[in-house]
């Protein structure tokens, strides 16, 4: 067991009383792993979407190699902060923005209530993912049909912008694409008898993706392994990340104020602030858009690195 105690230091952005802490829900990316440079790739296909639709051929190969030679290559306002905004929110959520956008530009023609359209699309932009009232049959259908395409399609940009070359990579320096400190403050958690899960709104397959990245990394995955269990979405079904951990609480049998929930998104760190757990979010210092607005969402403590002395004087 591990105790974490609010000492005062700089890394408390939130006061709180001491925690035994006995389990952990770890998000991955930009929280233990640096392989996804995904927020570039993410912009430019949303962008892409919210501003042509999805015409005939959208999602070919032609326009894979088109989008990676144009990711992070200029400021896109709009779709750049719904990135940083919906950082943790299941990737079918994200596409369902970018289609929600294009609809009510007037560059997708689907029968609907434009102006509940609208509303969800600001709901998104807030952190929601499911929703009180139905959406038309048509627009229901077209949604099936084209959030999993269109993040599958998102998916191959993404490896040909960054994650088959960084995977590559990490197969021969793992180092570099761990954040600091992570091994040692994983190993830390488990030596002490904490269970660690990682939590994703990426697709899981055992072997692929999400997986294959985390144990190239050096993440061992099984029961009473560093990682007990890896635990994310499907290509078609959208789970939001507050979903995946309340049931995985429930599963465990877990008292909130017993778990550890470490991420860099909004969604995991409103999960673990409504589940009562001890929140830590994992940002750069220079961030400060970020660093307030996990302040502002009841986030505990925040740090940079794993190793910086303010956050390891928190635990006993």
């Amino acid at each position: 067991m591990i105790t974490f105690v609010d000492n005062g230091s700089p890394s408390v952005i939130g006061s709180f009383e001491d925690r035994e802490i006995l389990y952990a829900f770890h998000d991955i990316d930009g929280t233990h792993s640096l392989i996804r440079d995904w927020p570039p790739v993410m912009s430019i296909v949303l962008h892409y979407v919210s501003e042509n639709g999805v015409p005939d051929g959208y999602d070919g190969d032609a326009q894979v190699a088109r989008l990676v030679s144009l990711a992070g290559t200029e400021p896109l306002p709009e779709t750049d902060s719904f990135c940083i905004e919906s950082a943790g929110l299941s990737a079918l959520t994200q596409m369902e923005w970018a289609i929600r956008r294009a609809i009510d530009a007037g560059h997708v023609s689907v029968p609907c209530d434009k102006a509940e359209n609208r509303r969800k699309i600001e709901m998104i932009r807030k952190g929601e993912e499911i929703f009180d009232t139905p959406d038309s049959e048509e627009l229901t259908a077209f949604l099936t049909v084209h959030t999993p395409r269109l993040f599958k399609f998102y998916e191959k940009v993404l490896n040909g912008f960054c994650r088959d070359k960084n995977l590559e990579l990490a197969k021969t320096d793992p180092d570099r694409f761990i954040v600091s400190g992570s091994k040692e403050f994983l190993a830390l958690l488990h030596e002490r008898g904490v269970k660690n899960y990682f939590v994703t709104g990426a697709v899981v397959e055992k072997g692929m993706g999400m997986h294959e990245e985390v144990e190239t990394l050096g993440f061992e995955i099984g029961s009473g392994k560093i990682v007990e269990d890896l635990i994310g979405s499907t290509w078609t079904d959208k789970i939001p990340k507050d979903q995946i951990m309340e049931k995985l609480l429930k599963t465990l049998g877990a008292d909130g104020k017993n778990v550890l929930v470490i991420g860099d998104g909004r969604s995991e760190i409103s999960a673990g602030v409504k589940m009562g757990a001890l929140c830590v979010s994992r940002l750069e210092k220079t961030d400060t858009y970020r660093r307030n607005l996990h302040k502002n969402l009841g986030s505990h403590i925040v740090v940079e690195s794993y190793l910086e002395e303010d956050f390891l004087s928190l635990i006993h």
